[in-house]
């Protein structure tokens, strides 16, 4: 990296520029109040103009409600704490981590990861980090304490630069957050979203979604972009960071931290008994005839199954959880259970307080109408300029990804994007589904080169004990290939996808009739 540290070069100052912007934005949760309270302002100006539209889904027409009317302040007033209540992803996303939280805590996800790597054979390291980056995100941000550094030390074990293993590791788990093998709290949490979005415009088509809508193309998108990170890292990054030169007294104690213990692995051994377990109780509520868990007819994608996903993941991540850390003792008592669970929730306050600012966002852009008339006036610009198919989803996906660089949280950009984005593209006859789709392509993809990622700074530090002078322009030169491969190649498959019209998910198309 000739040019790392020069100031005056363009890249460094477009980079710069990107940092003081997206530093000057407010963080999310008073961010969404501030959202919420422009809504307010706005409906009562619009309101004065005495438009009406037509919805999305036909009916009466409707006028923009004045949130600073007297009816407006008591709705206000009378709703806020149901609007905190019913924000969609608060109860899913804390049922959701209660289970993940306790693998978490008694370190199984940590263990399972250094298992798989340890694992694979010399020639397929890299395909392997990029491949448990990408699949780590079951366990929320577990992968990117667990697995950088692992890649580092694995790098520099095998001669090659330990920078190169952190980044590959580092790419899969932030750019590829949004594909997997499993379904994870992502889906749960953004679904949940979109199912609300798309019931502003249809409840009928709302009421069939699921929140595995996008299974199909994100178990196919995880192969893909472990193949895609790995000729990325080795035909780009490796060649451009150069042979390593390794200070043996800085690191003489990397090559033995990622070993599995006799204890860890008999806790594995347990844990992984107790996930078949589990799976066939929960196999017993679903898949005999007249199981409880069954839909209307024996259906199972259209089913209390599908509508309860939230508590599966829950009990398949906890029961597990709870036998590893019963075996290797990290479980003793019932009191270590609350105590893993209560910190887990700790680290949940932040998404709280970022759900009650959101949850009246979003409330108070539904209650106005606002939605409806963006749906409407958007759909028909689109329209105007004639653009549809692929133009319209590459255009999505980069306005999404130009976002992403300044709002990091995914949830807390599809709770502002989903209401506006969801119902246009239905108007365009696309899918919700697919909309959420080309969502999480564009949000994944360009997590890696933005500071304003929260765990850019601790992937910083990781390297600098590497390299000293690593700074925020250098790891964003070192991801930038890696944000523009995936953001290319994963939209590319997207559009494959869509022109050959596969369902991205159980009961999932790629066209809306309504």
């Amino acid at each position: 990296m000739n040019d790392r540290g020069t100031p005056n070069n363009l890249l460094q100052r477009m980079l710069d520029r990107v940092e003081r912007t997206g530093n000057s934005l407010p963080h999310p949760v008073p961010l969404f109040a501030l959202l919420a309270l422009i809504v307010a302002v706005v409906s009562a100006l619009l309101s004065q103009l005495g438009l009406t539209v037509v919805p999305p889904g036909g009916g009466a027409p409707v006028a923009i409600e004045n949130l600073l009317s007297g009816e407006g302040i008591r709705y206000i007033f009378g709703s806020l704490v149901d609007n905190f209540m019913g924000f969609a992803p608060l109860g899913v996303v804390l049922a959701t981590m209660i289970g993940i939280g306790m693998a978490e805590r008694t370190g199984l996800i940590s263990v399972l990861l250094r298992g798989f790597i340890l694992s694979i054979p010399k020639p397929l390291i890299t395909f392997g980090l990029v491949f448990a980056g990408i699949i780590s995100s079951v366990a929320a941000d577990a992968g990117y304490v667990v697995l950088p550094p692992l890649g580092a030390m694995m790098f520099l074990a095998l001669g090659r630069h330990p920078i190169a293993g952190l980044a590959a590791a580092f790419a899969g788990v932030s750019a590829g957050y949004s594909a997997n093998l499993l379904l994870s709290a992502v889906d749960v949490n953004l679904g949940q979203l979109t199912i609300e979005a798309a019931g502003t415009i249809d409840p009928g088509y709302a009421g069939t979604m699921n929140l595995a809508m996008n299974y199909y193309f994100i178990i196919v998108s995880t192969f893909f972009l472990a193949i895609v990170g790995t000729l990325v890292n080795q035909f780009v990054v490796e060649p451009r960071l150069g042979r390593y030169q390794s200070d043996s007294k800085a690191h003489s104690g990397d090559d033995h931290s990622a070993a599995i213990t006799a204890e860890e692995k008999r806790g594995m051994k347990w844990a992984g008994i107790a996930l078949l377990a589990t799976v066939a109780f929960m196999a017993l509520l679903v898949v005999p005839p007249g199981a409880p868990l069954r839909g209307e007819g024996g259906a199972i994608v259209r089913s209390p199954f599908m509508d309860s996903l939230a508590v599966v993941l829950m009990i398949v991540f906890f029961v597990p959880g709870l036998v590893y850390g019963i075996v290797i003792g990290a479980v003793k008592n019932d009191r270590d259970v609350a105590e893993n669970l209560a910190q887990t929730m700790a680290g949940m306050g932040m998404f709280i307080a970022l759900a009650f600012t959101a949850g009246q966002f979003v409330a108070w852009f539904a209650e106005s109408n606002l939605g409806v008339f963006m749906a409407v006036y958007g759909a028909q610009a689109l329209q105007a300029i004639s653009l549809g198919g692929a133009p319209l989803l590459i255009l999505f996906v980069l306005i999404v990804g130009f976002i992403n660089l300044f709002i990091g949280s995914a949830s807390a950009k599809w709770a502002i994007l989903a209401p506006v984005f969801v119902p246009i593209m239905m108007q365009l006859g696309y899918s919700p589904e697919l909309t959420q789709m080309a969502y999480r392509v564009a949000d994944s993809s360009t997590n890696i080169i933005t500071p304003l990622m929260p765990y850019f700074a601790l992937i910083i530090a990781y390297a600098q004990r590497y390299d000293e002078d690593i700074r925020i322009g250098s790891l964003i030169s070192i991801m930038l290939p890696f944000s523009l491969a995936f953001l290319v190649f994963w939209t590319s498959l997207l559009i494959v996808w869509m022109t050959l019209g596969l369902p991205l998910g159980p009961g999932a198309g790629i066209v809306y009739g309504g």
